[in-house]
């Protein structure tokens, strides 16, 4: 039996030595390849990663004037993006309730402008309806919107917090009609609409926690002030 080296046969038209070189090249080829393609999968990653965390904070508002410093809890939540702070939150000791509305798309026993907490936007933030708001702190009171044509679809229910200014509302003790209310949140933030964050219930809630829901919201869900709630503090509706 005659052995064989296939590595050394010399076959008609064929060079040992470039065949030798041709399998690395396609080799390293494979590698370039496989490091382009890992390169373009890392740098996509970032636009469907945008996580929010939330971390509990231990010292009270800042700025609070005394007559919100001993209604609101000094213990509030940090919400975290992927460029740093967020937002942050405080919700009264206890909330204001009232009668169970007889329009079920109103899931909140709540008062019309009830005190809800102050929120903190350590940068610039933004509101349910994407409307740019300015760093600084703000007052939340609760609303329903209105049942016409033009805040049709904003949300499955009408319940939403009202963004103030604290330096445009002085008494946390009030509870404003829709109106005023509205004029008072477009007023003090200077923007075309009042600022708004939409809320739903959280039956069951009780350790603050922030959850997901859809593509863009990130819901803070929640025991505050002996209510279960839940605050939209991430994502806008899509109109």
């Amino acid at each position: 039996m005659v052995e064989c080296d296939l590595a050394k046969v010399d076959v008609a038209g064929s060079n040992p030595v470039s065949r030798s070189i041709v399998l690395p090249r396609k080799t390293a080829m494979m590698k370039r390849l496989l490091f382009v393609l890992s390169a373009v999968l890392l740098a996509s990653t970032p636009l469907f990663s945008q996580d929010y965390k939330l971390e509990p904070i231990a010292t009270a508002a800042p700025g609070l004037p005394a007559a919100y410093a001993k209604l609101i809890d000094s213990q509030g939540y940090r919400v975290v993006g992927p460029k740093g702070p967020w937002c942050e939150i405080w919700f009264p000791k206890a909330i204001r309730t009232g009668s169970k509305a007889s329009d079920d798309s109103v899931v909140l026993s709540i008062p019309q402008g009830a005190l809800l907490g102050v929120l903190r936007f350590p940068g610039t933030g933004g509101d349910r309806r994407g409307q740019t708001i300015k760093p600084g702190v703000y007052t939340l009171r609760y609303s329903n919107y209105p049942v016409d044509g033009a805040h049709q679809g904003a949300a499955p229910q009408r319940d939403f917090a009202l963004l103030t200014p604290l330096a445009a509302d002085s008494d946390p003790n009030t509870t404003p009609a829709f109106d005023p209310l509205v004029q008072q949140s477009i007023k003090g933030c200077g923007t075309p609409h009042p600022a708004v964050l939409s809320l739903e219930a959280a039956a069951g809630a009780g350790q603050a926690a922030l959850t997901k829901e859809g593509e863009t919201d990130w819901v803070l869900k929640l025991k505050a002030g002996g209510v279960e709630l839940g605050i939209i503090l991430v994502g806008k509706v899509e109109e």
